[in-house]
C-alpha cells in the first residue's frame, strides 16, 4: 500500500489553502503567524491550476501545513478530478468541523483515495493538542469512511506525553475497528521542557 512515506518519485504535497479552524501549538500556524498576531497568508487554489499541476504528477497527498484540506471549497471536485485522471491519492485531515455529510460526499467522489485521519490519543483524548478538534466525531467519521473507501482508512496518531500510555490500547482498538494505524514521533519539539513531549518512543 503507497503511503506518504512510499510516493512514487513524480509525487506532489499540496496545501490546497490557508483555512484551518484548529490550533494546533506545534504547528506552524500557530508559531509563525497566530501567536504573533499575524494573519495566515495564503489563498484558495484555483481548479484551473490545480488541473494543470495534476497533469505532471502521479501522486499527490493533500497535506495540512497551513491548512486542512477539508475546509477547501471544492474538495469533492478536486477529488473527482485525480479520480477521472487515476491519481494516486491521499487525504490528511484533523478538522472536525464539517457536517458528517460532507465528509461522505467527498468519500464517494473518489473511494480509492487513501484517507489519514489525525486523532493523537484515543478519540476523548485527542483535542490536548488537536485544540478545537471533536476526536470522537473524528474517529465516527472514520469508521463510517470504511463503507465508501477501498482501503482501510488511517488513524495517524502522534505521540505526546497526554497519549504514550495510551498507544497499544489503540492499536488494539484499531484492530477490532478495521482501520489501519500509524503510530509517529514527532520532532517538533521547542525545547527539553516542552510540557506535551513524550517520554517514550516507538
Amino acid at each position: 500500500m503507497d503511503n506518504f512515506w512510499t510516493r512514487p518519485r513524480q509525487a506532489l504535497n499540496v496545501d490546497l489553502s490557508h483555512r484551518c479552524p484548529l490550533e494546533c501549538p506545534l504547528c506552524d500556524r500557530q508559531k509563525n503567524f497566530l501567536y504573533k498576531n499575524l494573519k495566515v497568508p495564503g489563498k484558495d487554489l484555483s481548479l484551473d491550476d490545480f488541473d494543470k499541476i495534476s497533469n505532471h504528477f502521479k501522486a499527490i497527498s493533500f497535506v495540512g501545513q497551513y491548512s486542512d484540506p477539508i475546509h477547501y471549497p471544492e474538495l469533492i471536485k478536486i477529488l473527482s478530478m485525480c479520480k477521472q485522471k487515476n491519481i494516486i491519492t491521499e487525504v490528511n485531515i484533523a478538522s472536525s468541523f464539517k457536517p458528517e455529510n460532507f465528509y461522505i460526499e467527498s468519500f464517494k467522489a473518489y473511494p480509492k483515495a487513501k484517507w489519514i485521519f489525525g486523532i493523537d490519543g484515543l478519540p476523548h483524548q485527542s483535542h490536548n493538542y488537536r485544540v478545537n478538534q471533536d476526536g470522537e466525531k473524528l474517529y465516527k467519521i472514520m469508521l463510517e469512511s470504511k463503507k465508501y473507501l477501498t482501503y482501510p482508512p488511517i488513524w495517524q496518531y502522534i505521540i505526546f506525553k497526554y497519549n504514550e500510555d495510551y498507544i497499544e490500547e489503540a492499536i488494539k482498538v484499531a484492530s477490532e475497528a478495521g482501520v489501519l494505524i500509524k503510530i509517529i514521533n514527532s520532532a517538533r519539539w521547542g525545547s527539553k521542557n516542552d510540557p506535551l513531549k513524550p517520554t517514550r518512543k516507538v
